[in-house]
């Protein structure tokens, strides 16, 4: 089978990387794909040291959420451009997989005579961009994939065929007790609905009950979009007076997580169900997060994790937990068997594999 798979980015966000673990298993099938990126992130890169073609299209940058004036003005102007592209980028293809909203209308515009998959990672709200998204899906008949059934709950009102398709990861290092302070994490990229700043406000009431705690931000700012760099700036300047590390990027979450404690998600109301408390699960690191969005759907809450609803109850559960070495341990074995059981990254490409093919039998 030959695909056109299509990404909205080119810097290496969960989409991103859900991407690149699916290539190996495309090359295992014989299977040969042309990638279309936009920008000159390290996908490029990525994606041909993998063996497959990479090809630069042009898509954005756009602001995240809310777009602005100008934003909506250079995309009506680039989406026949872009249409064209497709167009000619998916001549001898058996499939058109599409890693993002962004590139739909651009695709519905492109009058593709092959199957189209929609791989739904972010929940997209009510508004004028949904319902163009949609309109563009109904149009193409296509498929949509989506990683939890809060992200693809708006989809079923615009197509027939919708499956949910959780998030599979690699295994990890189990987490090690090793002699020191406790390790309370943060990891993802720094943007406003990771909660950065609710990490740090959770973590202020953490150090003033546990004093030995130190905290670690895994991750920074990505895609270069407006108000993601002043957004970082805001999260360092909330740090001082804390004992917290700021890592940058880290191409190793899993030997990350080994050694944490407690993984903290603050993530706001729009998430999804964020790879990262499956990988910390891979690692057996306890995860505590926002009942928020998908989350609730991976997250079994006090056995293989916490739910909570505020700051306040973020650091209390924090407080707790790391005051319980033998509930930690319990929380961890209970997160290691859900992930074994659910959450693997050959469980997610055997899935993938199945859904691919499908499409292409319509």
């Amino acid at each position: 089978m030959r695909l056109l798979v299509l990404d909205q980015f080119s810097d290496p966000g969960g989409a991103q990387r859900g991407l690149l673990e699916l290539l190996p298993a495309f090359r295992e099938r014989g299977w040969d794909a042309v990638v279309g990126l936009p920008g000159a992130g390290r996908l490029f890169a990525d994606v041909r040291q993998l063996g497959f073609r990479a090809e630069t299209i042009e898509c954005g940058p756009y602001a995240s959420g809310r777009k602005t004036l100008a934003d909506l003005a250079r995309f009506g102007r680039d989406t026949p451009r872009l249409a064209r592209h497709i167009n000619a980028l998916s001549e001898g293809t058996d499939v058109v997989y599409v890693n993002g909203p962004r590139l739909l209308p651009a695709a519905a515009l492109a009058k593709l005579v092959t199957p189209v998959v929609f791989h739904a990672h972010s929940f997209l709200g009510p508004g004028p961009l949904r319902t163009l998204a949609g309109r563009s899906l109904r149009r193409m008949n296509a498929s949509v994939i989506a990683n939890c059934e809060f992200v693809a709950a708006p989809w079923r009102g615009y197509v027939s065929e919708v499956r949910v398709i959780y998030n599979g990861v690699g295994s990890a290092p189990r987490h090690r007790t090793v002699d020191g302070p406790p390790r309370v994490a943060c990891l993802g990229r720094i943007a406003p609905e990771k909660g950065h700043l609710e990490f740090l406000a959770a973590a202020e009431r953490i150090y003033a009950a546990r004093p030995d705690c130190r905290f670690t931000i895994y991750g920074d700012a990505l895609f270069s979009e407006p108000g993601v760099e002043q957004y970082a700036r805001e999260v360092r300047a909330h740090a001082v007076g804390l004992p917290v590390e700021f890592t940058g990027w880290v191409d190793d979450p899993a030997a990350a997580l080994a050694e944490t404690d407690l993984l903290l998600v603050p993530s706001t109301p729009v998430e999804a169900t964020t790879r990262v408390i499956l990988e910390a699960y891979a690692a057996g690191t306890p995860v505590i997060a926002f009942a928020n969005g998908g989350i609730p759907e991976v997250v079994d809450d006090g056995r293989t994790g916490r739910l909570v609803r505020s700051v306040e109850e973020m650091a209390a559960a924090a407080v707790e937990l790391l005051g319980d070495p033998a509930r930690r341990q319990s929380m961890s074995a209970a997160a290691r068997e859900c992930w074994e059981q659910r959450f693997t990254l050959e469980r997610y490409r055997a899935e993938m594999i199945e859904a691919l093919e499908a499409a292409r039998r319509q």
